[in-house]
């Protein structure tokens, strides 16, 4: 045990005290590049999601791209300010979570729970997964392990994520500018390369017409594309991990985000388009662009190399949200109390694991496939998406504080907008995926409640002591029993415990053997004369069925009295020489663990 605490310290740091979490607070330019590396990275497959749809249908419905894209950041702004004004009525952090509880009901907050939960496991999966298929498009020799090195990934950032969110957020900044900086010189070189007629545009900016395409296809352009808009509402959820005052930082980080995932993703998509850039297998469309723009220099491969980065640290924003509202959640008791625990670093650590675990899970399931994981991305977030703007909405009916009517009027546009979009996107990729999340959200929902029910009764089945006034504590008469199964130092040492709370202490053994059984009693009669030892038969070889059996039996006949049962077992000097031995003491507490009546317990020998 002191190897594997060694290993901890060293991979996660040393404990830190409560009073030091202000200290883990950051400032703004640290949590853009925590909270918004998930929105900013899907400029690196959202034009794509776009185009490719756009493309199977006819090489010249690719000119609707760039109307598509303008919705889509008119979008943008839509749900950008009112989550500000989600920060400014819940500067408690929460997000969806908190204003549909708070506003809509217990229901609507679970749905949006687990919507935003699936959404964060979700993120993490498709963004390492996106990462690595940056990676295997300039290195084609990564193409046939990428189940391996995303998972790989994501351990990686989960042992970051576990040293505190300083530390990561100190990690992880370089990166997403790297990404932001490298994007802004691609598309100043590609604009200016274009003005200049070093390379000649293949189709205008602006179409005088635009070819006929089905409405149907339009939606689900419009629905692919919409994945830019994920990882926006991570700066409402994760506001108490800025500085002070941490409202003010979130709101003005919200608009930084918001600015750059807007002119990032409009200008690269008006660059694909314009330098006639689509989508085939093993390649991406940033790759693609860059290639077009830069040829086959060092420049495309930072940009590659900056857009596996940021896709990878994408995962990030998940890690810092996804934990924060498990533990909301754990604390109103609709899910397992371990994940409101903070760890040694002042994260919730339980929370942490749990997300890489099943992240890498999907990833395995998934074959690491973007394309097969994207379309169960996004029926979450609009899903989370409506219920804030909805519940916002009656949030500013029931306060009325100033402004509250222009503020009302613009969230019920965005909850139309965003119910819009999130009935596009559930009929658009239903049958390709979505159904798996449309099913999963209710069924997360009868969990929560289920844990709560539990969480409940147990509450009110344990409140009596404080309901019925003082106890009156009885004396209560021990019968100790003791399994053995020879005599050693572990036996004496239960066998000198089992006297010190009752004198009626009964050894039990079982006749397995009938050698052994008659030597054993030969010497109990020798050494332990004192105490009666009962033979039990085993026609079957069982020895843990018999005891629970005479136990039982005893129960019956003893119903006043406590019986208690005394393990006595032996510990191993080192730890895998455990496994050498039967593990009879851990099988027989497993089968009396469930059992009413009786007190179990252990009394360990250890082997120096």
């Amino acid at each position: 045990m002191g190897a594997w605490r060694r290993a901890k310290r060293f991979l996660i740091g040393s404990p830190l005290t409560n009073d030091m979490a202000m200290h883990e607070r950051i400032p703004k330019w640290k949590a853009l590049a925590v909270l918004s590396s998930d929105a900013l990275s899907s400029v690196a497959y959202a034009t794509e999601e776009i185009l490719i749809p756009l493309s199977l249908f006819a090489t010249a419905a690719v000119a609707w791209s760039i109307p598509i894209a303008l919705g889509i950041c008119l979008l943008l702004v839509i749900v950008t300010v009112s989550y500000r004004q989600t920060i400014d009525a819940y500067p408690g952090g929460g997000g969806a979570y908190t204003v549909a509880r708070d506003n809509l009901g217990t229901t609507a907050g679970l749905v949006a729970g687990a919507a935003l939960l699936i959404d964060y496991t979700l993120t993490v999966a498709v963004s390492v997964a996106a990462g690595v298929e940056n990676i295997a498009a300039a290195f084609p020799d990564f193409a046939a392990h990428k189940v391996l090195l995303g998972s790989l990934v994501i351990l990686i950032i989960m042992t970051f994520n576990l040293r505190g969110v300083r530390e990561s957020a100190s990690v992880f900044a370089l990166p997403t500018y790297l990404f932001i900086f490298s994007f802004l010189i691609l598309i100043v070189v590609g604009i200016y390369r274009m003005a200049s007629g070093d390379v000649p545009p293949k189709a205008p900016l602006i179409h005088e017409i635009y070819p006929e395409v089905g409405l149907f296809l339009l939606m689900r352009a419009f629905a692919s594309g919409c994945a830019a808009l994920t990882g926006i509402e991570a700066i409402s959820n994760g506001i108490p991990i800025f500085k002070e005052p941490a409202q003010n930082n979130a709101k003005t980080t919200m608009v930084w985000m918001s600015v750059i995932l807007g002119v990032l993703f409009l200008s690269i998509t008006l660059l694909a388009h314009i330098y006639g850039v689509i989508p085939k297998e093993g390649e991406t469309a940033v790759s693609l662009l860059a290639q077009s723009v830069f040829g086959q220099n060092g420049f495309y491969y930072i940009i590659q190399g900056s857009t596996a980065l940021i896709l990878f640290l994408a995962a990030n924003t998940s890690y810092a949200d996804f934990p924060r509202l498990s533990s909301m959640l754990a604390k109103d008791r609709f899910l397992p109390r371990q994940l409101a625990i903070l760890g040694d670093r002042l994260v919730f650590s339980n929370g942490i694991v749990g997300l890489s675990l099943v992240a890498i899970s999907l990833l395995v399931l998934f074959k690491g496939s973007t394309h097969l994981l994207i379309p169960l991305y996004a029926v979450g977030v609009f899903l989370s998406f409506t219920l804030s703007q909805t519940g916002m909405i009656r949030h500013h009916f029931k306060f009325r504080q100033p402004g509250w009517r222009q503020a009302m009027a613009f969230n019920t546009v965005g909850a139309v907008t965003t119910f819009s979009v999130l009935v596009v996107i559930t009929s658009t990729k239903f049958i390709h995926g979505a159904w798996v999340v449309v099913l999963l959200i209710p069924f997360f929902v009868f969990v929560f409640n289920q844990i709560r029910y539990h969480y409940v009764s147990i509450a009110r089945k344990l409140s009596y002591v404080t309901a019925k006034g003082p106890i009156k504590i009885r004396d209560m008469h021990h019968i100790a029993i003791v399994p053995v199964s020879g005599i050693h130092p572990g036996v004496v040492e239960a066998l000198q415990y089992a006297l010190s709370i009752t004198k009626d202490v009964r050894a039990l053994s079982v006749d397995i053997d009938e050698r052994a059984t008659k030597e054993l009693n030969s010497k109990w009669a020798q050494l332990v004369p004192d105490i009666p030892l009962t033979t039990l038969p085993s026609p079957f070889r069982s020895v843990i069925t018999p005891v629970v059996e005479y136990i039982s039996e005893l129960e019956k006949n003893c119903k006043d009295q406590v019986i208690t049962v005394i393990i006595p077992e032996f510990v191993t000097r080192k730890w895998y020489h455990q496994f050498l031995h039967n593990q009879t003491a851990l099988l027989l507490r497993a089968s009396l663990w469930l059992r009413h009546g009786r007190v179990v317990t252990s009394i360990r020998y250890y082997l120096d």
